[in-house]
């Protein structure tokens, strides 16, 4: 029996609780579950609800990808405060322990993309956001500019997250960040390389 209709929240509190009633959606029933009733059973309010915050499924698809990235990208520590590589996507684990539907909601939607070409743009900026946040956490860690390593190592990243999403092996996970740590640590210019006498010199 579906739960009954709650009390209108606050404009902000309620746009939001659908977002998060969204996302539990797609992530349990797929893109093609994602529609305004799935979203206003899940969420306990009124159909009508649901289109008076946002007018239409694109808009509700669109702002539901917005959210997530927003969420995963401050999540896992993407762009670390310290702005140090030990500490790149220190909480992915984390993230995928606590929140899983979230992360599955956007490999969902993802994989939807490729049966409905008019998901494409959308899922494209999802993923050039995450880039461009890798990019950034890499610069403030001095790594040499380079948007095909930035987008090398969220491909690590995405593909690390799906597998524990998975397998929810955590010390494997964890082991495997570690090491990708250590390899964007040996692209990252030392003080022996700033001063010219790093490897190969006499």
């Amino acid at each position: 029996m579906p739960p009954r209709p709650r009390d209108r929240p606050a404009y902000s509190e309620g746009r939001d609780a659908l977002l998060e009633a969204a996302t539990r959606v797609i992530a349990r029933d797929g893109f093609r579950g994602l529609t305004y009733r799935a979203v206003a059973q899940e969420a306990g309010v009124t159909h009508g609800l649901v289109s008076y915050h946002f007018g239409s499924r694109d808009a509700l698809v669109h702002e539901t990808l917005a959210a997530l990235a927003r969420a995963s990208i401050d999540g896992a520590s993407l762009v670390p405060d310290s702005g140090r590589l030990e500490d790149l996507a220190r909480d992915l684990v984390t993230v995928a322990r606590e929140a899983p539907d979230a992360q599955a909601a956007q490999f969902e939607l993802t994989l939807e993309a490729r049966r409905r070409p008019a998901l494409r743009p959308e899922v494209r900026a999802l993923y050039d956001g995450y880039v461009d946040a890798i990019a950034q956490a890499l610069a403030t860690a001095d790594v040499p500019a380079d948007p095909a390593l930035a987008r090398l190592v969220f491909a690590a990243l995405d593909g690390l997250m799906l597998q524990q999403l998975v397998f929810e092996d955590e010390e494997e996970t964890q082991a495997a960040l570690g090491a990708l740590r250590r390899l964007l640590q040996g692209a990252s210019p030392g003080p022996s390389n700033e001063h010219g006498d790093g490897p190969g010199r006499s």
